[in-house]
């Protein structure tokens, strides 16, 4: 397999941070859903949008928040606790700089949380049973 140059290192970071989410996403389903939107401020889906585009984060996360192997993980639908989720855009162990409160404020990272959770699952793929 051909491996294209400095792509066999763009991935080992993308994948850290993949596991870092799955982990801190596991941890809390325990806990069940209902704990999970209980420390979840109010946020506004429609601000959320403009300010995830407006800090880039869909550069790296995708327009939807669908993530990329390559560039950062998965977001959104379903996005991990809003505590993890706070924790790490605050004080991230990858690639992803950090964003303090002067930068992203918390009712503006509630926004964004807003956003990702409002974010549509894909259409259903068809199986090669249904053929």
């Amino acid at each position: 397999m051909k491996i294209f140059r400095g792509t066999k290192y763009a991935i080992v970071p993308a994948f850290a941070a993949l596991v870092i989410f799955a982990i801190a996403g596991a941890r809390n389903v325990r806990a069940g859903q209902d704990e999970k939107n209980s420390g979840t401020p109010a946020g506004n889906a429609t601000r959320g949008k403009q300010i995830f585009y407006d800090h880039g984060c869909y550069e790296c996360h995708g327009r939807e928040g669908q993530g990329s192997i390559v560039t950062g993980p998965r977001l959104g639908p379903d996005p991990i606790p809003y505590e993890s989720f706070t924790s790490y855009v605050r004080k991230p162990t990858g690639e992803m700089p950090p964003y303090t409160t002067k930068v992203v404020p918390d009712q503006d990272l509630a926004d964004i949380y807003a956003y990702l959770a409002s974010r549509p699952h894909p259409p259903a793929t068809k199986t090669s049973a249904a053929k």
